[in-house]
Parts: C-alpha cells; sequence; structure tokens
C-alpha cells in the first residue's frame, strides 16, 4: 500500500538497468504474450510484436518477477495488452491477458474522486476540520480532527502516522487475519504525529481511512458501494470491484502474486488473502486495462468538473515519492515526469502478491503496468517505473 520512501537517494536515470539476485530470478520469459486489445484482434498477426515486449519479459529476466502485465494507449487510442512470465510458478500455466490484480495504494484516486464529488454536490467542503464530519473520532497523540482539513487528509499533508508497518509487520502470520478501519485508526492514532497539519508531506494509509470513513457518515452507504456506483459502473469497468468483507479470492482470471519477506527468501503464493488492511487505502481489485481506462476518465474530466479537477491537479513537492526521484502530489493523485519531456499523472500501489505503476497524459496516452511480487530492492521498483516511461514515450 505505501509509497515507496527514498529520500535520500538520488534519482536513478531512467532504463538503467542492472541484474539483480532476487528470490525467483531463476524464472524465464515463457510465456510472454504481445496482444492487441479484441477490437484490434484481426490485425495482430500482420502486426511485429509489441516494442515494449522486451522490456516487460526485462522484469522477468532481470529482476525476478514471476509474471508482468501491462496495458499501453498510444496518441491513437489503440489499446495493447502485453504480458511476460508465468502465471502460476506451480504449474507454469502463463499470465493471463489483461488479468486481475490487486491495485493497492491505486484505490486512493478512486476514494479520493469519490470525496470531490460530494464537494461537488456541496456535501463536503474540502477546508473543514475532518472533526465536522466525523467528531470525537480523531484523538490522541497522532493527530486531533479540529486541526486537520479534508484537502490534508487527500493530499497527505495531515501528519497522521502510518498503521501499515505495524500491521503487517509479520504479513505471513496476518495474511488471513479480518481487521476493523476503527482497529487500523486505534493503532495510527496511538503513535505520535510526524508533523503540525500542513507542515510537510508523508505518505499515510491512515489518511485515507479516514476519508472512507467520511464518505461513509456523509452518504450513509458503504464506501465501497459508492465507490462502485459513482466510479466503477459509470465507466463501465467490468474487471474492477471492492471485494465484500471477508473476501479472500480473486474472482476472475488473474496472475498468482507472491510475497517474499526479504532478499533471497522464498517466495510464498499470497493470492488468497484478505485485504481488510488497505480498506479505503487499498483495497480495490482491477485489471490493467480497466485501471488505464480509470486515469484516462479521469484526466479527461470525466469524472470531475474541471474546478474540482483543477484542485485534484494541485500538488505540494512530495519527498521520496518514487523510486525513481521526487515527484509531487494533489488529492489523490501523483505527478510522473517523462524523460521524453512533460509530466503525466499517476498512483501507484504496492500490496504483497503485486505492485502496479501507471501514467497517462493530457493528451491520451497512458499505461499501467503490474508485476506479480513486491519488490525486495529499490532497483525493481525503479525498473518497473522504467518500463511505464518506455510505454508513454515510445
Amino acid at each position: 500500500m505505501s509509497a515507496a520512501t527514498h529520500p535520500n537517494r538520488s534519482p536513478v536515470p531512467r532504463r538503467t538497468w542492472a541484474t539483480l539476485l532476487v528470490a525467483a530470478a531463476t524464472v524465464t520469459a515463457a510465456g510472454t504474450t504481445g496482444l492487441l486489445s479484441p477490437d484490434d484482434a484481426a490485425a495482430d498477426a500482420a502486426r511485429p510484436a509489441h516494442a515494449l515486449q522486451d522490456e516487460l519479459d526485462g522484469l522477468v529476466a532481470d529482476d525476478g518477477f514471476p509474471g508482468a502485465l501491462a496495458a499501453v494507449r498510444g496518441p491513437g487510442g489503440r489499446v495493447h495488452h502485453l504480458t511476460a512470465g508465468v502465471g502460476d510458478l506451480t504449474t507454469g500455466e502463463p499470465v493471463p491477458v489483461d488479468g486481475e490484480v490487486r491495485i493497492a495504494s491505486n484505490t486512493k484516486t478512486f476514494v479520493a474522486t469519490v470525496v470531490l464529488q460530494l464537494v461537488e454536490e456541496g456535501l463536503v467542503d474540502l477546508d473543514a476540520p475532518i472533526e465536522r464530519y466525523l467528531p470525537g473520532l480523531v484523538r490522541g497523540p497522532g493527530g486531533d480532527g479540529n486541526a486537520i482539513t479534508v484537502r490534508q487528509l487527500l493530499q497527505h499533508t495531515s501528519g497522521l502516522p502510518d498503521y501499515d508497518d505495524v500491521v503487517v509487520a509479520d504479513y505471513l502470520a496476518v495474511q488471513h487475519r479480518y481487521v476493523e478501519p476503527h482497529q487500523l485508526l486505534d493503532i495510527a492514532l496511538a503513535r505520535p504525529a510526524s508533523f503540525a497539519p500542513d507542515a510537510g508531506w508523508e505518505y499515510s494509509n491512515t489518511n485515507y481511512v479516514l476519508a472512507g470513513l467520511l464518505v461513509q457518515e456523509v452518504t450513509g452507504r458503504p464506501i465501497g458501494e459508492e465507490v462502485t456506483s459513482r466510479v466503477v459502473e459509470p465507466l463501465d469497468l467490468d474487471d474492477t470491484y471492492w471485494p465484500h468483507e471477508g473476501e479472500q479470492e480473486l474472482r476472475g482470471a488473474h496472475p498468482h502474486g507472491y510475497y517474499a519477506p526479504e532478499p533471497g527468501a522464498e517466495q510464498a503464493d499470497v493470492t488468497v488473502q484478505d485485504p481488510s488492511f488497505g480498506w479505503a487505502a487499498g483495497q480495490l481489485v482491477a485489471s490493467p486495462g480497466d485501471l488505464l481506462e480509470f486515469f484516462t476518465a479521469l484526466v479527461d474530466g470525466e469524472l470531475l468538473g474541471p474546478a474540482m479537477l483543477a484542485e485534484m491537479q494541485s500538488t505540494v513537492s512530495a519527498p521520496g515519492s518514487a523510486a525513481s526521484g521526487d515527484e509531487a502530489y494533489g488529492l489523490g493523485l501523483q505527478t510522473f515526469t517523462l524523460s521524453c519531456g512533460g509530466t503525466a499523472w499517476t498512483h501507484g500501489g504496492d500490496i504483497p502478491g503485486y505492485e502496479t505503476r501507471s501514467a497517462v497524459t493530457e493528451d491520451g496516452r497512458g499505461a499501467v503496468v503490474a508485476v506479480t511480487a513486491l519488490p525486495t530492492e529499490l532497483e525493481q521498483i525503479v525498473h518497473v517505473e522504467d518500463v511505464v516511461d518506455a510505454a508513454v514515450c515510445g
């Protein structure tokens, strides 16, 4: 769920590839495919392999990820779906094209979109204290709801401490454990605040647990239902869903997800898990194609009016927000600096089993790349970001 936090690291030049010794380094690129979206499938035989295929294969052969998936949209609007590696290390089955993955913190952008829709409807004030909507809830060493605004939650400038390092300190021991949102909040608020509200930027899942509770309080409905009715259904995202309480298995075709607690450790299959520790900060499931469609529609103004989209894209400096270098963070939306010039929009997500990175531009280009294990080395994160950059700039 958490962002890459490496504030003291010098940016690594894009497309700088290194051979990494990781747990799955012996996995080959067997089963690699480069496929067009269904509308263009008839033309596939006449086309050369997609230019990105070699870079996607490198995530498997060089970085040791069991599998990788990508959805890429070029300037003309055509979407290509590519895969590399294997979808199941035990059986060797191929990665399903545009298969479902757990998208983790990309969930935050969906939740932020819903909150901003409520602002448009006059039900939420961005600059009101969270105390107005959740009275008495935010108290303790971690923060005071009277001093923290809705905007600061969405922008990670609240100073609220995170909870995830406590909850998943020994992930394999709690892989199937259900956690209530208020339990997550209690863990966070018992810790000291990172800084006074608006005095800095620090990524914290706690902010979006509160954002989810805010939505529920204002609408009287579950956050998953609001995300579904306001975002998923209007965009016809057929492979995107909010898991039901206690739901641990993925519903559709999907690659297995793997987790190694440290470099060189055996990779455990964590496909089946309880994602409640992510909740409104990271519980959604989607395919790369659906995630690309969501970010494209969002940036294109299909989900928010111009004024509210401008609020979402109003950013602050976000040190350590990307492995390849510092970026800026808006309201549930982050910048992605392109090597070919210009800036795209993104978020990203990390959860045991899966990592996703993306970038979409205002002229319609975009890419989503997912790998089927959490990186155990910083360079692996950089390389996933490199592939996204190559897809958009290529």
